[in-house]
């Protein structure tokens, strides 16, 4: 489809224009907070991996420990 110029009245054309530069300013803020989230995310993802490796190595610990209990010491 070939491009036609678009004719506006000049009332209008102050309005879509006010509106283009609200739209705008909505799409950045819609970014920043996407970034903030994403930042959240991965924060919390870090935070979790941490946790399981502290549970992973509590766990470890208790296993050599019941392990060492039940195990009869050889002389």
């Amino acid at each position: 489809m070939e491009r036609m110029p678009v004719f506006i009245k000049v009332d209008d054309y102050d309005s879509v224009l006010s509106l283009v530069k609200t739209i705008r300013r909505k799409l950045d803020e819609a970014k920043e907070t996407i970034l903030k989230i994403n930042d959240l995310k991965n924060e919390e993802d870090h935070q979790l991996e941490t946790w399981q490796n502290t549970l992973a190595e509590i766990e470890k610990k208790v296993d050599f420990i019941d392990h060492s209990l039940n195990e009869p010491e050889e002389f």
